[in-house]
């Protein structure tokens, strides 16, 4: 954060809450109305809120600050969701169990690489065209689990959270060494509870639908292999912190690069559209505009915590995580983690310091890290690609449950105990 104390008054949190709420209801009980209406609703918290920093508070700064931040964030969501586009697999029909939990075991480790967003775009359709023969619910759901979340916990590209946690000060390679443990363990919980359900429903499934899952087919087929350069670059991008938008700008020269030389083809077989990165942008364009009262209130009241448990970090930045959206959680959970062991605004060397001295901060972020990359699972509106994989899978005509059916079919019964188990055995 910058150097100056801003000390926003409390009633200033309500756009932000507001529009969080808006989030979470909107599309629940007027998904029509929302789908057409939901920029305008953005708007007015948004303008309030910059408003208030604008004309009230006269803290220009702060509001550029959080401007290139989002520029940033959306930069690397948005290069990444083009290039992925790019990238068509055709695959082969072999959908058994034990090739299905090799899948998603690659989509985990490709999510640290493209980000959960760039894995989820590439290889959802793969997904859905290898299990056509006996698609259910369950597959979909566990994917949303392991390829747009849980996976991409390694590394600041990997998930939108981690990747603001970057430019706070995060050294690159400190989240994969501080949670390939926590990786190892939820990754190998979900792949094998996955891999029961899975068989349980191959063996239900009518015979001649199993020999057609089980027939390879034609030979896997990749096109448009190329953009793993233009990945490349976004991927070598990232290290490049000055001068500003330098970083950036590589980014969208990959994504223009990409979008030029990618033959029409290969976007049409991919069904690609810009619609699911339009919402994104928009939505979080509200988000980071209303949580800066959030982000300071909470940095320049972080003593008032006491001395909080990573434990109750863990569940609380996760919980909020599952309902909210992960990014803007794990950045309030920053600051005012943050505020409590270096004081108001520190800015990112002070931050680094600190991470450096450790302080017990090491335990505080490897807990809203966690919470917030693996709870982002539990609801489609916990991270962004759970939604883009929706809208897909619907699109090809796969019956996912609702808002409330996906909590209690899947994530009560499924990712609740992994959570448990990773509490456990690392933060209790």
């Amino acid at each position: 954060m910058g150097s100056e104390s801003i000390a926003p008054n409390g009633w200033m949190l309500l756009p932000f809450v507001a529009l969080l709420l808006s989030l979470a209801l909107g599309p629940l009980f007027f998904p029509n109305w929302w789908e057409k209406h939901y920029a305008k609703v953005v708007v007015l918290p948004a303008a309030i809120t910059l408003g208030y920093y604008l004309l009230g508070l006269r803290a220009h700064g702060r509001v550029l600050q959080a401007g290139h931040e989002y520029i940033s964030f959306i930069v690397l969501i948005g290069s990444l969701f083009v290039v992925s586009g790019g990238i068509h697999i055709k695959v082969r029909g072999e959908a058994t169990p034990g090739r299905n939990t090799l899948f998603l075991l690659t989509g985990a480790v490709l999510a640290n690489l493209l980000g959960t967003t760039g894995a989820s775009i590439l290889l959802i359709r793969p997904w859905i065209r290898m299990n056509k023969n006996r698609i259910t619910a369950h597959q979909v759901v566990f994917f949303i689990f392991i390829v747009s979340n849980v996976g991409g916990c390694l590394t600041p590209v990997g998930d939108p959270p981690l990747f603001l946690g970057y430019l706070k000060g995060i050294p690159f390679w400190w989240v994969a060494e501080h949670c390939w443990k926590i990786w190892v363990v939820g990754v190998s919980f979900l792949l094998a509870l996955f891999y029961a359900i899975d068989a349980l429903n191959y063996r239900r499934a009518p015979e001649e639908a199993r020999a057609r899952s089980a027939d390879p087919g034609d030979p896997w087929r990749f096109e448009g292999l190329w953009n793993i350069g233009f990945l490349l670059i976004i991927l070598g991008a990232v290290f490049i912190e000055h001068p500003f938008f330098v970083r950036e700008t590589l980014m969208t020269g990959a994504a223009a690069g990409s979008w030029i030389t990618t033959k029409k083809p290969i976007h049409e077989a991919n069904q690609f559209n810009f619609h699911p990165l339009k919402e994104v942008a928009i939505l979080f364009a509200g988000i980071f505009a209303t949580m800066l009262p959030a982000l300071d209130w909470l940095e320049l009241n972080a003593g008032q915590l006491g001395t909080p448990s990573p434990a109750l970090f863990y569940w609380s930045s996760g919980i909020l995580s599952s309902f909210l959206d992960n990014a803007p959680t794990y950045l309030s959970f920053f600051s005012a983690t943050v505020g409590l062991l270096a004081g108001p605004h520190p800015g990112v060397e002070a931050a680094g310091g600190v991470l450096a001295g450790d302080k017990g901060f090491s335990g505080y972020i490897v807990a809203i890290s966690i919470g917030a990359v693996f709870f982002g699972a539990n609801t489609y509106i916990g991270n962004a690609p759970n939604f883009m994989v929706k809208s897909i899978a619907e699109q090809q005509k796969v019956r996912l449950p609702g808002f409330l059916g996906f909590i209690f079919k899947y994530t009560l019964p499924c990712m609740a105990p992994m959570l448990v188990l990773v509490w456990l055995l690392f933060f209790r």
